[in-house]
């Protein structure tokens, strides 16, 4: 189920109008496909954890959507500054949790710059990137609820 149009859910909790939507499919084993506004791809999980390794881990989808927000942002300041994006990276490491329950510990983001950044533009860059929409979410969690469907 996909929908490029966001939709309004008919429920009571304060929320925004636009609802987007998107859905996971199992298809063998650990491997799931996803469905999102017309696009397609997978995850797994490696072969010590079952899967195949066709594809990353959720886990490592979400370390990697901080990571392509972070460089989205950095390459629009980038832009509206009329300096190059040629040679901007992201680079991202997590760590698991050692106890329970199982999730990410920590993340570290580091942007590397084009090498044609004025010194002048880092603090800029840095700002504008570290207010990102996955990463504003962090540090605003929002109501998160799992449901079993009727």
């Amino acid at each position: 189920m996909t929908s490029s149009t966001p939709q309004s859910l008919g429920t009571n909790r304060p929320q925004s109008t636009d609802v987007h939507r998107l859905e996971v499919v199992h298809v063998e084993r650990d491997t799931y496909t996803v469905d999102v506004r017309g696009h397609r791809f997978q995850v797994d999980q490696p072969p010590e954890a079952g899967g195949t390794d066709t594809a990353p881990t959720p886990t490592e989808l979400f370390a990697a959507s901080l990571a392509t927000c972070v460089a989205f942002y950095a390459g629009r300041y980038l832009h509206r500054h009329g300096l190059p994006r040629a040679g901007l990276r992201v680079r991202t490491e997590f760590t698991m949790s050692t106890d329970g329950p199982a999730r990410v510990a920590a993340l570290r983001v580091v942007i590397e710059p084009p090498p044609e950044l004025p010194e002048q533009r880092r603090a800029g860059l840095l700002a504008v990137a570290s207010h990102c929409t996955v990463h504003n979410t962090l540090h605003q969690p929002p109501e998160t609820s799992v449901e079993l469907a009727p």
